[in-house]
């Protein structure tokens, strides 16, 4: 067993990991409560903009009506834009999202490259020798759709330039506080269906008969449109990963308070055991050493 001041040196380490823990996630539940609200701000309108370009894509003839919806006669090459954190302590949140990823490609026999938005997708990918074409991390703590157009500016420039076939999207859906679910969508050309989250959102669009009439022209609004709302999508889910990333986090340090406040109590145990025992031998030596000076 430890003695007295060993056990009291690490209570108090203990202790100071407790208010780092604590303090990190009293930032992390204002950090998701302000990405959950410009999140539940952006999505009807992404999800709006997803149903017109769904309703474009089911249309006869979409071959002839945009190129980012014409599918190519031969896949030969695969993008993914792959959305995590720039930092850790967050769980299994970012390991998550990119195992859900390769699972997905590294069978696939068609050579992939990846975007990678976010330090740590970064550093994992390359760890793995994956190709990654370019990196988005830093972005601000409330990014706006400015700061993001570019990352799908740069899909969208890969795909008209023949370089890659399909474009896919992988990240973190929020669903609630304590659930955050990796998804994929085909984000070029465009594939009805492709989400793999948030099912119930999306299902009714199948069913959605809406005619369109397009003012000035149709070629205009669609060269328009399509590269822009297909940035849009890019954008919310950075927005779905943020409030996933920082949900994730509170909960990590959440559980991370509670466990250092479970040590530092089994602790102060041991220290209290510790010390009664010293007491008990001091008071030991004490009763010995007036007996032998009683015998003498």
């Amino acid at each position: 067993m430890a003695n007295a001041r060993e056990v009291r040196l690490r209570i108090r380490s203990v202790k100071n990991i407790a208010q780092v823990t604590r303090a990190l996630q009293a930032v992390s539940a204002s950090n998701v409560r302000k990405a959950m609200a410009t999140m539940l701000r952006t999505r009807p309108y992404a999800i709006k903009a997803w149903q017109v370009l769904t309703h474009i894509a089911g249309q006869p003839g979409r071959a002839t009506l945009h190129p980012l919806l014409t599918p190519r006669a031969e896949d030969r090459n695969d993008l993914v834009v792959l959305v995590t954190g720039d930092r850790g302590l967050a769980g299994a949140y970012n390991s998550n999202v990119v195992r859900f990823a390769l699972q997905r490609f590294n069978k696939s026999e068609i050579p992939v490259s990846y975007i990678a938005i976010g330090r740590k997708g970064r550093d994992m990918l390359m760890r793995r020798r994956k190709n990654v074409i370019a990196e988005f991390s830093h972005l601000p703590a409330a990014p706006t759709f400015t700061d993001v157009s570019a990352i799908g500016r740069l899909a969208v420039d890969e795909f008209l330039n023949g370089n890659v076939d399909r474009v896919y999207l992988v990240y973190t859906d929020f669903i609630n506080m304590v659930k955050q679910v990796p998804d994929i969508k085909q984000l070029l050309p465009l594939e009805i269906g492709s989400g793999e989250g948030r099912v119930e959102v999306f299902e009714h669009l199948h069913k959605v008969a809406a005619a369109y009439i397009y003012e000035p022209n149709e070629e205009e609004i669609l060269n328009e449109i399509v590269p822009r709302f297909t940035a849009l999508q890019v954008y919310q889910a950075i927005m779905e990963s943020l409030a996933s990333e920082h949900a994730a986090r509170m909960v990590a340090m959440k559980n991370a308070t509670d466990s250092a406040t479970d040590l530092a109590n089994a602790l102060q145990l041991e220290y209290n055991n510790a010390r009664q025992q010293g007491i008990t031998g001091e008071i030991l030596d004490i009763v010995g050493g007036v007996e032998a000076l009683a015998t003498k």
